[in-house]
């Protein structure tokens, strides 16, 4: 008995003398000398007017976890890396299983890892604009309530969202000062279909502004917001991706066990490429779009982003569900089981389509032949020369009915702005700091004149035109699944309402990543997952970034 009252006292003792961490301060930094670098980029769109936010500030994002990281050190933080760095969330949840990590651990870990990149001038990725003031609190009651030997699950994971998804306890600003205090919505209904798996919502992700339509040729990933998200493979020399590009960064970065975007058209597919992580853009009608700023009511979904096959399977699973405020859900999530799936994948013996123009791409090609090898059959066709015309006109008309309607009916009361004039004026009183590369598409959105009879047929020929780009070769060829690169043909995946998967498939020479983008018939999520998960297993290209190890 004494012997244990001892080592109580040691214990205590120990705890009494351990130093807290000294609080770290996010600093502004001149950035004029980096900016005029920048202006050399090959890639116009990479020649930036400004990389930090004029509006954000880290320290106050940070406040209310100063006291639990004061008692986090970075020996703790160390110490878990092998057991949460790039790990998928099977792994992760064995590892609580087995006692060796807790979801308050877990939590204090990405809150640690964030603020240790974010702090530094050098190595900052800007792909954060909130974090949930409560979920260390929320952890350590998912630690109480933790049921036994959890697996193929989110609860008490870190998820973090696109911030143009409703989010209790969060604003949600779509990266635009125009909506800073879109504060008192309630959660969209992935967010809830996500909390009641018990998962836990880190933050909020940059994005390119209003989801990279609204201004013209401008950096992806910049929003007024959040400042320009960085890619962790070539800060300031890839292209992020968008316009779910701090999503992208995040999950790339381990910022987070995952993340949730949304496309309309290459949105998830572009930053997963450009982050070597795997993401999916589901059959538009799989998941809900209530609570979410909108672009397209025709063409908008949200979808996981994750570093894994199976981790894509987990999150798109925890996000189902029919809702009966987006009536395209209605009979779409009927006996879906896209994890348990993924242990009948297989290449062998299937049909897979594959673009004889993209051959010429090295990585492209070789990824083909490993297909090939394991078993599936190849065929080759030409690209349908197709064309989308009408496609912006699409998104414009949808965007002037949309995003009023989700002003009125989800956002915050008190917002002021009511529709796309109310926000070019309200940015037009200060347009340095409010729209500094412009509102090109905005403005075009007020001038466009097409009548609801003209875009009802436009919006029939382009979805006819996309059913026809993929039928036509996998019709006649029996094809399983198309294999694309990117986002090279999200346009044409848009507009028919097929599923994307882009899985990483390596890097190129000069260190940017890239992926082999799975195309498949509407619903076949599951077959998606199936060949991706198996391509996967066998190429495991995926690597961390390497100032971020």
């Amino acid at each position: 008995m004494k012997n244990i009252f001892f080592v109580v006292l040691l214990f205590i003792l120990l705890n009494a003398c351990k130093q807290k961490e000294e609080p770290v301060i996010f600093t502004k930094y001149d950035e004029s000398t980096e900016l005029l670098e920048q202006q050399n980029h090959e890639i116009n769109r990479m020649q930036f007017k400004l990389i930090q936010s004029k509006y954000l500030d880290m320290n106050e994002v940070f406040k209310p976890f100063e006291e639990d990281l004061a008692n986090f050190s970075e020996d703790d933080y160390l110490n878990l890396v092998p057991f949460i760095l790039e790990k998928d969330i099977p792994t992760i949840q064995e590892y609580v299983n087995n006692r060796i990590l807790s979801y308050e651990r877990i939590v204090l870990f990405y809150l640690y890892r964030i603020r240790k990149y974010e702090s530094n001038s050098n190595l900052a990725l800007h792909s954060i604009i909130a974090l949930n003031p409560t979920i260390i609190e929320e952890a350590r009651e998912k630690d109480r309530k933790r049921p036994a030997n959890l697996k193929n699950a989110v609860y008490g994971l870190p998820i973090l969202l696109k911030d143009n998804i409703n989010t209790v306890g969060m604003p949600t600003t779509a990266g635009a000062f125009a909506l800073s205090e879109n504060l008192n919505t309630e959660n969209a209904f992935i967010v809830k279909q996500l909390k009641d798996k018990g998962a836990l919502i880190l933050g909020k992700a940059n994005l390119s502004e209003w989801a990279y339509f609204f201004c013209s040729d401008c950096p992806v990933g910049y929003s007024a917001i959040g400042g320009q998200t960085l890619n962790p493979y070539g800060r300031k020399i890839f292209e992020t991706g968008g316009s779910s590009s701090g999503s992208g960064v995040s999950v790339a970065a381990n910022y987070a066990v995952a993340a949730v975007g949304t496309e309309t058209s290459g949105s998830i597919l572009s930053p997963s490429s450009k982050n070597a992580v795997v993401g999916l853009k589901p059959t538009v009608g799989l998941l809900s779009r209530t609570g979410i700023v909108p672009i397209s009511s025709t063409l908008d979904t949200p979808g996981p982003m994750t570093k894994s096959v199976i981790d894509t399977a987990i999150l798109l699973s925890a996000m189902l569900g029919e809702d009966a405020n987006d009536i395209i859900t209605k009979g779409n999530n009927k006996q879906l089981k896209y994890v348990d799936s993924l242990n009948y994948s297989t290449l062998r013996g299937k049909r897979v389509g594959v673009f004889k123009e993209l051959l010429t791409d090295s990585i492209y090609k070789k990824s083909i032949q490993v297909i090939r090898r394991a078993g599936a059959e190849i065929i080759e066709f030409e690209q349908p020369k197709i064309s989308l015309n009408g496609f912006l006109t699409l998104l414009r008309i949808d965007m002037k009915k949309d995003l009023p309607a989700y002003l009125r009916n989800d956002a915050d009361k008190n917002i002021k702005i009511s529709n796309i004039e109310s926000i070019v004026e309200f940015n037009l009183q200060d347009v340095v700091k409010r729209a500094p590369y412009g509102q090109q598409l905005f403005e075009a959105i007020l001038q466009d004149t097409t009548s609801i009879e003209a875009f009802e047929l436009i919006k029939q020929n382009l979805h006819t035109k996309g059913l026809e780009f993929f039928n036509t070769p996998m019709d006649t060829h029996n094809l399983d699944a198309i294999l694309s690169i990117n986002n090279y043909h999200a346009g044409f995946a848009a507009v028919a309402k097929y599923p994307c998967l882009a899985v990483p498939m390596g890097y190129e020479g000069t260190g940017e990543p890239i992926s082999l983008t799975f195309i498949a018939k509407p619903f076949q999520e599951e077959k998606l997952l199936k060949l991706g998960y198996a391509f996967e297993k066998l190429t495991k290209v995926r690597t961390l970034p390497n100032n971020y190890k």
